[in-house]
């Protein structure tokens, strides 16, 4: 099948595509859902490289396990789910390890998004720097929750969904993390989108603030050929 034929087909049939053989229709899925993979893989670890890396990971993991799907859920769902559990697994072995300490000052410049360094506003960056911070003092799970659902948009059922865990977890992993995130966000300009979303619990607009899907050495892999090793949990 070409690839413009691809655009006809929901991602349920393009995993069942690729599992029967077609070697451009995992590619396809890839190209649809990489910017939010990337967004939440970032934004979870607080690293360039290791984003990378998760998102390689999981690529990998679902390529390999696509058999595996039996469509009670989203493919989206899906393939975040084995994002976050990447990104969870190198967080926790991450912590495990003694490692020397990264310059904040370098490790706040590689949060910000190209595009949002080149083009937003020099206050813009200052309060998205001071959000991703503070968001990266956070336990990993409440900051897996609160990137899903106050920054990516997702429903918290939908969080729940990709995160493997009760609705009600989700709830109580946003409210400790927006309750100890809000003492250090609260000199912040009260019409800050960035503040508002995480110390009131709204959500974003699905997909805002996602790096471009090409141009850069930063993004994912945009076919399986490109992904190494290694995998997340399905």
């Amino acid at each position: 099948m070409t690839t413009g034929a691809f655009g006809e087909l929901g991602d349920a049939d393009l995993l069942a595509l690729h599992v029967s053989g077609d070697p451009e229709a995992f590619g396809e899925l890839v190209r649809r859902h990489r910017d939010r993979l990337w967004a939440v893989a970032l934004r979870t670890l607080g690293d360039r490289e290791e984003a990378a890396d998760a998102v390689q990971d999981a690529l990998v993991s679902a390529f390999r396990a696509a058999h595996t799907f039996r469509g009670q859920s989203a493919v989206t769902t899906w393939l975040h789910r084995i994002t976050v559990n990447a990104c969870l697994d190198r967080a926790r072995k991450a912590a495990s390890r003694k490692t020397s300490p990264v310059d904040d000052t370098e490790r706040l410049e590689q949060l910000l998004e190209p595009h949002e360094s080149a083009e937003a506003p020099a206050e813009r960056q200052d309060l998205h720097r001071e959000l991703l911070a503070a968001l990266a003092t956070l336990p990993v799970d409440q900051r897996a929750a609160l990137v899903l659902v106050d920054m990516q948009g997702y429903p918290v059922a939908e969080a729940a969904r990709v995160l493997d865990v009760p609705t009600g977890t989700v709830k109580s992993r946003c409210a400790r993390g927006r309750a100890r995130l809000l003492p250090m966000l609260t000199h912040l300009r009260g019409d800050s989108g960035d503040r508002a979303d995480i110390s009131r619990g709204r959500n974003r607009t699905p997909g805002t603030s996602v790096p471009p899907a090409s141009g850069t050495s930063d993004t994912g892999p945009s076919d399986p050929a490109a992904v190494k090793g290694g995998g997340g949990r399905t």
